[in-house]
């Protein structure tokens, strides 16, 4: 049965399990980020200063964000600094395969593999990382609503109060991924402590625009021009013939804009963790076989499916993948499936 927790007074949690099991993960996969932490600095003293001194360093947080981190530290009887640690953490650690398309009828689809827990314990047992392995219990639908109409759509976990996918119905989807710059989201976590807080926390900017914006245009206008916290890549998909773009964001402006082309046979965008100019990891290329995929499928052949296949693809899927995402804007359909990804298979 169905249950709602407060969080804030405009937020609820509903949750498809008792809130005393979501509860409780959150708390275990709280526990396991501070047994890393200790790891590293066995004096504990990491841990004491999050709980004693994060929020009070990072000050007042936007709203409604802030109300909600608080309500989940009151229900969950974690301390709140570690809950803003816990949805800091997203904003450094995520490692995704976002993909937009347009079939040769003009219909978009909007795809993307959630990979997150790089470096966060590997686990020798069962080869896989700790971290990924404990998200995917805490891995929810939500469906965000105003006077019980649907607003928008997404995929996160429980605890966390920024959105990383989701789509509004009828209008776009939009997914993040990280960025890795040497003007990193670290730079810019040190800028909010020190004062400077002209910037957006990556995580609060997505969930602002599915919840506010109100056309593909004026979501991509936000998204060029607002101030973030940490480098990202903005991966957007509209409903009409070429509206889908990946926005490559500095903390304080656009690089560039790569958008479908389907005229001159861009027919599809490939997004993972390295700009489209330049060559990627070469332990970490997700981006030639999820292209060669692509075009091995064909622009005819486009379907729920065929994306999932190509979302399926080693090492697209991979050790650090939680979850895939499909996206149909124009039908208002929208699906997440948790994913194991079978030995032999890549940690990265």
């Amino acid at each position: 049965m169905e249950a709602c927790i407060p969080l804030s007074s405009d937020t609820l949690w509903c949750l498809g399990v008792s809130p005393q099991t979501a509860l409780e993960r959150v708390r275990i996969l709280v526990n396991s980020l501070k047994n890393l932490a200790n790891a590293f600095v066995p004096s504990g003293k990491i841990m004491q200063m999050v709980d004693q001194k994060l929020p009070g360093l990072l000050g007042k947080l936007p709203a409604p964000f802030e109300e909600e981190m608080k309500g989940i530290a009151d229900v969950t009887g974690i301390p709140l600094g570690e809950i803003i640690s816990f949805n800091i953490f997203y904003e450094l650690f995520t490692m995704c395969t976002s993909i937009v398309t347009e079939d040769n009828k003009g219909h978009l689809l909007h795809g993307r593999n959630m990979d997150f827990g790089i470096f966060l314990g590997w686990n020798i047992n069962n080869n896989t990382w700790v971290v990924t392995e404990e998200l995917k219990p805490l891995t929810v639908n939500l469906d965000f609503q105003r006077n019980n109409k649907t607003v928008f759509k997404a995929t996160s976990f429980v605890g966390y109060v920024g959105m990383l996918t989701g789509f509004k119905p009828g209008l776009f989807s939009l997914t993040l991924n990280e960025r890795f710059s040497l003007n990193g989201g670290y730079l810019g976590i040190l800028e909010w402590i020190f004062g400077k807080k002209d910037a957006e926390w990556v995580g609060f900017i997505t969930r602002s625009v599915l919840e506010n914006s109100t056309s593909y245009e004026e979501a991509k206008n936000t998204l060029i021009k607002t101030k973030i916290m940490a480098p990202a890549y903005f991966i957007l998909g509209g409903n009409q013939s070429g509206e889908g773009c990946v926005i490559t964001r500095e903390r304080k402006g656009s690089l560039d804009v790569y958008e479908l082309d389907p005229k001159h046979g861009r027919w599809y965008v490939v997004q993972t963790n390295y700009d489209r100019w330049k060559n990627t990891l070469f332990l970490d290329d997700r981006r030639t076989p999820a292209k060669k995929c692509l075009n091995r499928t064909t622009q005819k052949n486009l379907s729920f499916a065929t994306i999932y296949d190509v979302l399926s693809t080693k090492p697209v899927l991979n050790k650090l993948t939680v979850f895939t995402t499909l996206m149909d804007v124009t039908k208002g359909q929208y699906e997440s499936h948790l994913r194991d990804c079978p030995d032999p298979c890549i940690g990265w």
